[in-house]
């Protein structure tokens, strides 16, 4: 409610009002309702807070649409109505449409009959019905002018006159919606410092003819017979295949490019705009369940055969292919001049669709933009019950040079196909089925497909059963001597052995594999399920590898392919590169590091800034390290890089009988026994562990510490310990306990272009999301801030918990009032302040990480708005300067040196040719590929008030690479982005999201983002606050990932 409605919304207080005019439109097709057109005034958009007056017995009608409209608004009626956008308002059209809400409230009012005519307002109507059962209250209050059944006008009072000091209520939504949109940078020009290199991509030239013609595309829609649809995946190529050798002529005989979802593609129009056909298909695997829940089969033992559906049979379905949109292909062309359009994009997909459909015509497994071949010398054992599968990436770019083929190798896994037990074993590295971890079991089964005997019908697995199959009951549905249906209570092995005959020799004992549904799960014995199927390389092998699949593919046989006049070259594209000089290092006593391939050491050196390490213990989980030595090389190493190293308290060793104990047991029998052995409590831990990677003891160590103690934890995994891997480890020591490494030169000089002449912040984004499948674990984003202005090597870290798969961070800026703010940005820019003698930031660099290309407008005007209104919100007065730039590594473009075995060399930067014709972007391989082929990180320039010359902003990135404190090599992207990432990852293990979703997951759970409920991160122990730099606030975690020693919090406006 307004402020002015608050003054007159009592009862018997006068309530102003204006009259608006809703003209309802006839229902459009497609079943929503036309925009209403809306007569005044003040412009109001999308998402505004508007108030005007209703009657008791009139309900308004929501504006569908994200567009402006006109509405009068007064500051004095006791009424709000929100604008919702257009999708949300699709959505509730629909969920009213499948139940009683169709009925309008003017129905309901006169009796509830359903079957006279509708009202104008329709289905609509109902959203507002409730409001005016609360104004009943309010004393005098006017209603809308709407249009009655029979079109007549219902005149109705006029609205008291506007009164000349009257001001329209606007919100901050209005203000932040109608600002122009950003959009992406031009390239300004190329750099040219370093020394030229020529270089090898795999990017393949193609020839466009020039084309007048058209794709025509077409929304398709599968259903069975009985018009349910089709939700099966891999049935739609089958059909629409199927559609095309049965209709050749009734469709003109086009070729299709189909995409295996609900888009098909023509070249010119399909003879009708509205298609529909019946197609049938022989031997189609059904992998339908049972209909009644509970184990499969759950009728009389005597109606097996008819229980138990036969594997394959014949199955006709219904095809829809309805006309959408028509694509130019001059849109290609046009985008190669770096002239895109609406439809550029569009295109580009169309012939990436005809690749895909090119290799599922040859057999291929197809995962998004990849491509694997049923071929034995593909898939190599790599453990664990897993398989890795070799197979091609391809994908159109409109490059500098014009449209190119990106094909590289790529790789995915898959499980071995066999029993399941047999792959628990090999995963867990076990030899009985007795010793399987059942909680891990269940993590590893989610969501793989097994084919279950005798019925040899495929499921997803969804869960286990909570209890043994000797134990798990469900109800059986049989019919009694009275011939009615009852329900009997029978175990699934009872089931399995005597309804069905079927022997089980050793699944009693285990739990149940669940492939059912949430509300009714369906069972089969473990032993009844099999799982079924759905690499490195140096740069010369993979060099044959492209060249050999660009021939077999064989893309000049494609009709597709010929129609659009499209031709591929088959030699490797040539680029220019630049080598950029590697940045001087300073370590300790003022001497020099020099970087030679990317990589340093500290080799009779010592750390520019070294802590002590003391009042520390070691608390050991593995049985087969030598903890004597690794103290003693701990001490002596510690010396010689300047860190103290006092003689630890003790060594306390885990109990041998606790090791098959749950994780949880292990720590806090660990803890108690250190209690008890330790004169007070440490100030560092060390804590070694038996497995390097996935430990179950690193979550909870981590979080009991933390969160509970206040100690700060080194955790190990060694298996050989020599000189350098103590020496890593006693630099992520250092960093934690407030010390410094290393720092760039140009760093104390200072003489970084245009970030040391101003205090200038740097921020790193990145979000974390869980594994596919988990789809209800919270995200975790991460963002990081410099500071200590003019460095550039020490970082500060906030995390968030948000809605699950969200990448886009919704926690920068969280207003709380007039005076709070608690959002990520305020608390890294008040540390900045703090840290840099009291000193804002008048330039902003921030690094994003893992979105996308069609997430960067989305990036450019969500993101980066919420970072200004955080400024903002500090002081009004204050518009620093941002230059944002967006960081990807999940793409598919490669570097070659003609002739040579080896990698790149470290600095390698190309900014043309296979660059984007328009936006600014450029490679960068800052690091040494060691082994494979070396992967550059494409940086993307999306916004620069700055006004970095593309010398310079390439020189900063390259030498950001280099300040990563917990290495002594050059990184592949830059630390802002790094330590983002370690942070997000570091949390959710601390948290162990994983844990908390087990009831919610093991059935499905939630499937959307931003659907789930979002706990909050814990808090950290007060002693950690105050020590260690660590805050973490309820929702919200912050961290410091290269020291230390923590100030109070910073809490007034800047």
């Amino acid at each position: 409610m307004s402020q002015h409605g608050g003054e007159h919304g009592g009862r018997g207080g006068r309530a102003l009002g204006v009259k608006a005019s809703f003209q309802l439109g006839r229902r459009a097709r497609g079943g929503h309702l036309a925009r209403p057109r809306v007569a005044a005034h003040p412009r109001v958009l999308a998402g505004d807070t508007c108030t005007f007056p209703i009657h008791p017995r009139a309900t308004v009608a929501r504006v569908a649409s994200t567009r402006s409209c006109e509405v009068p608004v007064l500051p004095f009626v006791p009424c709000r109505c929100v604008f919702s956008s257009y999708k949300r308002e699709r959505e509730r059209e629909r969920e009213r449409e499948s139940g009683e809400a169709r009925r309008s409230s003017f129905e309901r009012r006169e009796g509830g009959q359903g079957g006279g005519a509708h009202h104008p307002l329709g289905e609509v109507a109902s959203v507002l019905a409730s409001i005016g059962q609360r104004f009943d209250s309010f004393g005098e209050l006017r209603s809308v002018h709407m249009e009655s059944n029979s079109g007549e006008i219902e005149e109705l009072p006029p609205p008291p006159p506007l009164p000349p000091n009257a001001e329209p209520i606007k919100t901050d939504d209005t203000k932040k919606l109608s600002k122009p949109k950003r959009a992406l940078m031009a390239r300004s020009g190329c750099g040219k410092k370093g020394q030229p290199i020529q270089l090898l991509t795999n990017h393949f030239k193609v020839s466009l003819k020039a084309a007048d013609e058209f794709f025509h595309h077409y929304y398709v829609n599968l259903k069975y017979e009985d018009d349910r649809p089709v939700d099966g995946k891999g049935i739609g190529r089958k059909v629409l295949d199927k559609l095309q050798q049965t209709y050749a002529s009734e469709l003109a005989n086009k070729d299709f490019a189909y995409d295996g979802e609900k888009s098909l593609f023509t070249i010119g129009a399909l003879p009708q705009v509205n298609n529909e056909f019946m197609v049938v298909l022989e031997d189609f695997n059904t992998g339908k369940s049972s209909a009644n829940g509970g184990s499969p089969g759950n009728d009389s033992p005597g109606n097996d055969r008819k229980r138990v559906r036969r594997p394959y049979q014949t199955k006709t379905f219904k095809v829809e292919l309805n006309f959408a949109a028509k694509i130019p292909m001059s849109a290609i062309a046009q985008a190669l001049r770096g002239q895109e359009s609406e439809n550029t994009q569009e295109a580009i997909r169309v012939i990436d669709i005809i690749l895909r459909q090119h290799s599922a015509k040859q057999g291929c497994l197809l995962v998004r933009q990849s491509f694997f071949h049923n071929n034995p010398s593909n898939f190599v054992d790599l453990g664990g019950g897993v398989m890795g599968c070799r197979g091609f990436h391809s994908s159109f770019r409109a490059t500098q040079s014009g449209l190119s083929l990106n094909i590289d190798v790529s790789t995915t896994m898959i499980v071995k196909p066999g029993p399941v037990v047999d792959f628990l074993l090999a995963n867990q590295k076990v030899d009985h089925p007795n010793k399987i971890d059942w909680a891990k079991a269940k993590r590893a089964l989610k969501n793989l497909r097994i084919k279950t005997s005798p019925a040899n019908t495929e499921y997803k697995i969804v869960g286990l059963s909570e209890r043994n199959c000797y134990e798990q009951m469900f109800t059986l549905k049989q019919r009694n001597g009275d011939g009615e249906p009852e329900g009997v209570e029978v175990s699934v092995y009872e089931y399995f052995v005597k309804n069905r005959g079927i022997e089980l020799r050793y699944s009693g004992d285990f739990p149940c594999i669940n492939v059912g549904k949430p509300k009714r799960p369906t069972y089969f014995p473990i032993e009844r399920s099999s799982l079924v199927e759905k690499s490195r390389q140096k740069p010369e092998e993979r060099m044959s590898v492209l060249s050999d699949v660009l021939k077999c593919s064989n893309y000049d046989s494609e009709p597709m392919l010929n129609s659009c006049g499209i031709s591929i070259a088959r030699g490797f594209t040539q680029v220019a590169g630049r080598v950029l000089q590697a940045p001087k290092l300073k370590a300790g006593n003022g001497e020099d590091l020099f970087a030679r391939n990317g990589r340093w050491n500290f080799n009779n050196k010592r750390l520019i800034k070294a802590s002590s390490i003391e009042k520390w213990a070691v608390v050991n989980f593995s049985a087969r390290c030598n903890i004597r030595d690794l103290v003693r090389d701990i001490i002596k190493c510690g010396g010689m890089k300047g860190i103290k190293v006092e003689d630890p308290f003790d060594v306390i060793e885990e109990d041998p009988s606790m090791r098959r104990a749950p994780a949880a047991r292990r720590v806090d029998g660990m803890i108690d026994k250190m209690q008890k052995k330790l004169p007070g409590q440490p100030k560092f831990l060390l804590c070694v562990l038996a497995e390097r990677k996935n430990s179950d003891i690193y979550g909870p160590w981590k979080r009991k510490c933390l969160a509970e103690f206040g100690i700060i934890t080194q955790c190990v995994a060694p298996t050989r310990v020599n000189d350098q891997y103590i020496t890593n480890v006693l630099l992520k020591i250092n960093a934690k306990l407030g010390g410094l490494n290393s720092l760039l030169q140009i760093e104390t000089s200072p003489s970084i272009p245009l970030v040391s002449k101003v205090p200038t912040i740097i921020l790193g984004m990145d979000v974390s999301h869980g594994s596919p499948g988990q789809s209800d674990i919270p995200s975790i984003a991460a963002v990081v801030s410099s500071r200590e202005w003019p460095l550039v090597s020490k970082y500060r870290a906030s995390v968030r918990s948000q809605s699950p798969k969200l990448e886009m961070i919704d926690g920068l800026f969280k207003p709380q009032g007039a005076q709070e703010d608690d959002g990520l940005i305020r608390e890294l820019l008040v540390d900045f302040y703090t840290s840099t003698g009291k000193r804002k930031p008048d330039q902003v660099i921030i690094f994003r990480d893992g979105v996308s290309e069609s997430q960067f407008t989305q990036v450019l005007n969500i993101e980066l708005d919420q970072i200004i209104e955080a400024c903002k919100f500090l002081d009004e007065n204050w518009s620093p300067k941002f230059t944002l730039i967006v960081a990807q590594k999940n793409h598919h473009t490669k570097f070659f040196v003609p002739g040579s075995q080896n990698n790149v060399p470290p600095g390698t930067v190309v900014d043309n040719a296979v660059c984007h014709p328009r936006n600014n972007d450029f490679y960068m391989c800052a690091h040494a590929g060691m082994i494979g082929t070396t992967r550059p990180t494409h940086y993307h320039i999306l916004h620069d008030e700055i006004g970095f010359s593309a010398d310079d902003l390439q020189e900063l990135v390259h030498s950001l690479s280099y300040v990563y404190q917990r290495s002594t090599t050059a990184i592949s992207v830059v630390a802002p982005i790094c330590y983002a990432h370690l942070a997000a990852a570091q949390v959710s293990q601390f948290i162990k999201f994983d844990e908390m979703s087990e009831t919610s997951s093991s059935h499905g759970g939630h499937t959307s983002a931003g659907s789930a409920p979002v706990p909050e991160l814990p808090r950290l122990h007060n002693k950690v606050r105050s020590s260690i730099r660590r805050g973490f606030c309820t929702a919200r975690t912050v961290l410091s990932l290269e020291s230390g020693h923590t100030k109070s919090s910073f809490l007034a406006r800047v």
